[in-house]
């Protein structure tokens, strides 16, 4: 949240950007906290040659959001999951509810799951086990795993060797370096870009993006977080997904609409047709 003048905290959304000359889809966004309906969301962002969105859950309340809204919209699909920051004392109940939602034909993806051990608001223990039961979760049902990784990614690469990865893993917002990158496109895991790929102080993210294949990439917001330069500091929605993408094309070397060409089928591999 960026503030003015007079130091009020400013709520206002930057300017529609240029749209994108092929249509791409967001990969990884919260509807359920952006504070525009989604409806309005889904607009915009179609406005910026983002013509779809996932939604993901990080509790079961968010998750059966992300079900209920993926039902009502056809342009926007659900993943289920309890993030590792809530796992503390997690029940087999709530993992079985998620496996209850992961039925639903619009929930594509089981996620975001994986390990935090940036924040570490939940014990590792239970952490690792929601991990495991997640991946299992994921090959029994046939999604993809959307992994969230920070400041652990031997240990997230360890469990996936150790479970058996599903056939579709992708790891969001990804935080790795060129090393962790290559270790990746080894596996035939997915790498999902965001905002944050702009900013100034991320080289070691375009180190890895640079070596990453083009068919093993995806582009999100993680919206309403990690808003794009130059509107960091505001909030993010999927209608921003433009500056990122040109970024990207940018650091990859190439163009524009052979980034969107190639996001947009990996897209499709990874969650199936629209």
């Amino acid at each position: 949240m960026s503030r003015d003048a007079d130091g009020q905290a400013s709520r206002s959304y930057p300017p529609l950007p240029e749209r994108l000359p092929v249509d791409v889809f967001d990969s990884h966004c919260h509807l359920d906290i952006v504070e525009t309906p989604v409806d309005e969301q889904l607009k915009s962002a179609k406005a910026a040659g983002v013509t779809r969105i996932v939604t993901i859950g990080c509790d079961l309340p968010s998750s059966r959001f992300a079900v209920d809204t993926a039902a009502e919209f056809d342009d926007v699909y659900a993943a289920v999951a309890i993030h590792p920051n809530e796992t503390t004392a997690i029940s087999d109940a709530v993992l079985n509810d998620v496996a209850l939602l992961a039925a639903h034909p619009k929930v594509r993806a089981i996620g975001e799951t994986g390990l935090d051990y940036y924040r570490d608001w939940a014990p590792k223990d239970d952490q690792h086990r929601a991990f495991r039961a997640h991946i299992e979760i994921a090959k029994r049902t046939g999604k993809a795993l959307v992994i969230h990784d920070r400041d652990a990614h031997d240990d997230v690469l360890r469990v996936l060797d150790e479970e058996g990865a599903p056939g579709t893993v992708v790891f969001h917002c990804y935080s790795g370096d060129a090393r962790m990158a290559e270790t990746c496109a080894e596996h035939g895991y997915l790498m999902s870009f965001a905002g944050n790929v702009t900013f100034k102080n991320a080289e070691p993210l375009r180190d890895a993006l640079r070596v990453a294949p083009l068919d093993l990439l995806l582009v999100e917001t993680d919206a309403p977080f990690l808003t794009p330069i130059p509107h960091r500091g505001k909030p993010n929605a999927s209608y921003l997904i433009p500056h990122t993408v040109r970024a990207m094309a940018e650091v990859k070397g190439v163009d524009v609409a052979e980034l969107c060409t190639a996001i947009a089928a990996n897209g499709e591999r990874a969650f199936g047709p629209w």
